[in-house]
């Protein structure tokens, strides 16, 4: 009896949890590994710590308040019932938005970091984009992760420019391959779950074939980059694991898909790809 009463009294705690953290844990990753990037490289050429620190609680704030919007205003996957949870929720918007409020108004005070504001409405227009993707049909969801990507990504030029004061090739760079490596992650994620019950690696080309050419697409890409100088090619190396990753799959043995498990190894390449990344473009400067 203990214990059940105990778990009843978790539930509403749960509840409030899921109502006011995002549940999409990838894009978590999604967000950090490009601002920890384009920030990092940011500081290596002799940037300022003090605006990357606001940009990312202004980031952070942003990213997080939309779960318990969405949910106050009953356009999430959960939905605000009682009174104490309205309070709640709405005490949580109130807090996040002030964070960002004040960590913005920082960064932009007497005319500083304008650009700031065309990534921004990038990030607005991608988000909205993604809301109406999602929505159209279950044949657009994929794409519609990809879109709201560009509004992830985009931390990764922004962390850069709030940090060294310039909006140069490099900026732009960490933004491409930030987003080529979201692009690719989110397309290996959805074959792994949609080839779950797929044996052999010509079952496993039948469906995966589309991903197969953007593999090959992606290191022409990369090629490309390095050849008209866009992008170091140390730091190309760092899709190596990637592009490993992705092709190896083709040929391993069936075995049974474990969602957490399969998480766990895309942070983890998210990770290496990171660190790779800075070290790329570190020596390669």
């Amino acid at each position: 009896m203990a214990g059940h009463t105990a778990h009843l009294e978790a539930s509403p705690s749960r509840r409030t949890a899921s109502l006011i953290i995002p549940r999409e844990h990838g894009a978590w990753g999604l967000l950090l590994v490009p601002l920890l990037t384009g920030g990092v490289v940011g500081m290596l050429a002799e940037g300022n710590l003090l605006p990357l620190l606001a940009f990312t609680a202004a980031a952070l704030s942003l990213f997080w308040v939309r779960t318990p919007v969405e949910n106050f205003f009953g356009t999430g996957l959960l939905r605000v019932q009682t009174v104490q949870e309205r309070r709640t929720v709405g005490a949580v918007i109130l807090g996040l938005s002030a964070v960002a409020a004040g960590a913005m108004s920082s960064l932009l005070w007497n005319g500083r970091n304008r650009e700031l504001v065309v990534f921004g409405l990038i990030a607005v227009f991608a988000f909205i984009a993604q809301a109406f993707l999602r929505n159209l049909s279950r044949r657009t969801r994929m794409l519609s992760q990809v879109v709201g990507t560009i509004g992830l990504t985009v931390t990764a030029p922004a962390a850069y420019y709030v940090v060294t004061g310039e909006l140069n090739r490099t900026a732009l760079a960490l933004w491409m391959a930030n987003l080529l490596f979201a692009g690719n992650q989110i397309h290996f994620v959805q074959l792994r779950i949609h080839s779950a019950r797929l044996s052999g690696w010509r079952q496993k080309l039948e469906r995966g074939a589309g991903f197969l050419i953007g593999e090959v697409l992606l290191a022409f890409v990369l090629f490309a980059s390095w050849y008209l100088h866009l992008l170091p090619a140390v730091a190309a190396v760092a899709f190596l694991p990637l592009l490993y990753r992705g092709t190896a799959w083709f040929f391993e043995a069936q075995k049974s898909l474990v969602v957490r498990r399969l998480g766990w190894g895309e942070l983890v390449h998210a990770l290496a790809f990171g660190l790779l990344l800075i070290s790329g473009f570190r020596l390669g400067s």
